[in-house]
């Protein structure tokens, strides 16, 4: 697909899935809502509402709509069965709502050398599972696929480690540019043994595979634990990133349990212009219904600037 006709149907870099016209920052939706929409669009997981919601991923769904979210992310989505994919794209059709990341299923956690190693066997399981997050992307109507490379294999010079690293991305990203998928990649602070770790090397990568299916996963909680300076950190790797995850340092809970300023954060995307996601990939300081009512009224302050 052209660069140009993919970037028009909706992949952009800095902020690149633009949601549909009526989930953009600060616009409303028809319905019965409880709480108005953010400035920006924060997406939820789940079990984030379980105590308020109930256990159904569904029915917390329509109780974060109804506070006024207007996204989910799902990192399990390929672990759930077809008919559970789509009944989730369904129920967010039907609400207006959007779906951000799911986790590229070809590895689980604790991952091993995996793509950095050269390994074909490694090489040709991501690609056959990059084909097979297609369907579940059509079923959950998500548009965006982490992908976390590996640990760092010490018996390789890290030049052959990305290379070989880029080796996969490049096909993976061919197969996904006609369906308007992107791929973002994570750089993650959990373990040192991870070989992508810094937003600068991420935007490396990117700028290497060269395409609008490979940007940038910005996780604020991981890239304060590796690097900090967090605002210029977005400034420099801005047109390479796709995506945003939020989570309060230490304790990667919600916004205002710790050092991070995501007021001045949320304000800096906001008039930077971005319009995609921003995923709650994190824990509740709180305990049970007055640990999620306490939640959302972090994201209301946070999100009042």
């Amino acid at each position: 697909m052209r660069r140009r006709n993919f970037i028009r149907n909706g992949i952009t870099a800095g902020g690149a899935l633009l949601a549909p016209v009526s989930l953009l920052a600060g616009e409303s939706n028809s319905g019965k809502e409880t709480g108005n929409t953010f400035k920006l669009n924060y997406a939820f997981h789940d079990g984030m509402f379980k105590n308020l919601a109930g256990k159904d991923f569904g029915d917390q769904i329509r109780f974060g709509y109804d506070q006024g979210f207007r996204s989910i992310e799902d990192n399990g989505m390929m672990d759930r069965s077809p008919e559970e994919q789509e009944k989730i794209g369904n129920l967010l059709t039907k609400l207006n709502m959007s779906m951000g990341v799911f986790v590229h299923g070809f590895d689980h956690w604790p991952v091993s050398t995996s793509l950095c190693s050269g390994n074909k066997e490694w090489r040709d399981k991501f690609l056959k599972f990059t084909k097979d997050a297609i369907d579940t992307s059509k079923r959950c109507t998500g548009k965006l696929i982490t992908v976390v490379p590996g640990n760092y294999d010490r018996s390789i010079p890290v030049g052959y480690q990305t290379t070989h690293v880029l080796e996969a991305l490049k096909p993976a990203a061919e197969i996904l540019e006609p369906h308007q998928i992107v791929m973002v990649l994570e750089p993650l602070s959990d373990t040192p043994d991870l070989f992508l770790r810094h937003s600068s090397q991420a935007y490396a990568i990117c700028k290497s595979v060269n395409s609008p299916s490979c940007k940038i996963l910005f996780d604020i909680y991981h890239m304060q634990r590796n690097e900090g300076d967090l605002i210029p950190g977005i400034d420099r790797a801005y047109e390479e990133i796709a995506y945003y995850q939020i989570g309060d340092n230490p304790g990667r809970n919600e916004p205002g349990t710790g050092e991070v300023n995501y007021k001045n954060i949320f304000k800096h995307l906001y008039y930077k212009g971005y319009k995609g996601m921003l995923g709650m990939e994190h824990g509740m300081a709180g305990k049970e219904k007055q640990g999620e009512l306490d939640l959302i009224k972090a994201y209301r302050e946070a999100d009042n600037f």
